[in-house]
């Protein structure tokens, strides 16, 4: 069975995918600057014997494996590639070089995963038929995105898969299981940016100011009712605040407060009139107490939502893969990805790949500075996805 040659090739390859894996950790590159990291990608193409290689999105990458019969049926596997700007703690031999930039949300594992797939697909092509296309992306991690620049490039153009297949380190679930859940999975993400003004001075002459820390903190409470009074308990939604910055002192009122937040929802129409609700909410308060406003929301990702059919073959192929026991269900996760932008133009599946060893001490979460991965997972990251590659091609 393929699916068992798979595992073998997968097994074989263990420790190439993991020293791939290490060097794009200890070379982090930020959002749009994955230079390097796509120079890599492209030589590691390469010298498995996969020659048609397009640029796309300044750093991206597309790349083709056509099986027998190429125009039978065509599925997509996406891997991205950025870092974080965080200082990294982690006491290892692949630290990060690059001071200040490290690959704490696991795209070093997501692209080293894609390119071990990458491998075993190329290698068994006369075994299957259809194609492979290869989405090596940039800028996950910074809107716009680096999602919306591969669709706006034609990535999902000539040829055009019918679905697309997305996988995401996941420090809760141990090392040896995957997740999925079909439907809605993920939340469309805004960023905040708000300016209270008003006018500052001596503390001790609070008669003489508008006070924009107050305003500030009147307003932050009150936006909470967006969510808590506005919003149907239905539909998931999170407004949180994130940094708030009043330069004064202890007995100076600065002139003005700035405040940084997000929101996050499951549903698209909410979302629009919950921007229109914190406005004016924030306005209100603002205005009614002799401030000024300026409130800017940054339209972020939208929601995810795996397509039901793909996921379930997604989902089953995986039991066949690991087993049942290995394969869990996954529950409605409030953080963002761009791979939502692939679901809104064809079939998605987006799954989740256990990292965690609590033997090991391997249990920081992502987008922290000791996130790290047990990294038996890459045998499982690369094999998994090709097998779901194939699966869905036969499907």
């Amino acid at each position: 069975m393929v699916n068992n040659k798979i595992k073998e090739l997968a097994s074989a390859y263990k420790s190439e995918f993991i020293a791939n894996r290490r060097h794009l950790h200890a070379n982090p590159e930020l959002s749009f600057q994955e230079y390097k990291t796509a120079t890599f990608v492209e030589q590691q193409l390469k010298s498995f014997g996969i020659s048609n290689i397009e640029k796309k999105a300044g750093t991206g990458l597309l790349a083709i494996i056509e099986g027998k019969n190429p125009g039978k049926k065509v599925i997509a596997l996406r891997g991205d590639m950025d870092a974080l700007p965080i200082v990294e703690l982690n006491d290892v031999s692949y630290k990060s070089t690059n001071p200040g930039v490290m690959h704490a949300c696991g795209h070093d594992v997501h692209t080293a995963s894609l390119l071990g797939a990458a491998k075993i697909l190329n290698e068994i092509k006369e075994e299957f038929e259809g194609t492979v296309k290869l989405i090596f992306q940039p800028g996950e991690e910074l809107i716009p995105g680096g999602a919306s620049l591969m669709i706006k490039d034609k990535a999902l153009e000539n040829p055009r898969p019918s679905g697309i297949i997305g996988q995401h380190v996941m420090p809760l679930i141990p090392v040896g299981k995957v997740g999925f859940r079909k439907g809605m999975y993920m939340a469309s993400a805004d960023e905040l940016y708000i300016t209270v003004k008003g006018k500052g001075g001596h503390g001790a002459m609070p008669e003489s100011l508008v006070d924009p820390v107050l305003i500030a903190s009147h307003m932050i409470v009150a936006l909470q009712q967006v969510v808590s009074r506005n919003a149907s308990p239905k539909i998931p939604s999170v407004l949180s605040f994130g940094r708030v910055e009043a330069l004064g002192a202890t007995n100076i009122i600065p002139n003005e407060v700035k405040i940084q937040g997000t929101f996050r929802t499951l549903n698209e129409e909410w979302r629009s009139k919950a921007h229109g609700h914190m406005v004016s909410i924030a306005k209100g308060i603002v205005e009614g107490m002799g401030g000024e406003l300026d409130f800017e929301i940054r339209r972020g990702y939208p929601f995810l939502k795996n397509a039901e059919e793909l996921t379930e073959r997604a989902q089953q192929a995986s039991i066949q893969y690991l087993g049942q026991e290995n394969v869990v269900d996954l529950d409605i996760w409030m953080a963002a990805e761009d791979f939502s932008y692939y679901t809104q133009e064809i079939d998605g599946c987006f799954y989740r790949l256990g990292t965690r060893n609590e033997a090991k001490g391997i249990v920081s979460g992502v987008h922290t500075p000791t996130f790290d991965i047990d990294e038996d997972a890459m045998e499982i990251g690369a094999g998994l996805m090709a097998w779901i590659a194939i699966h869905e091609l036969e499907s």
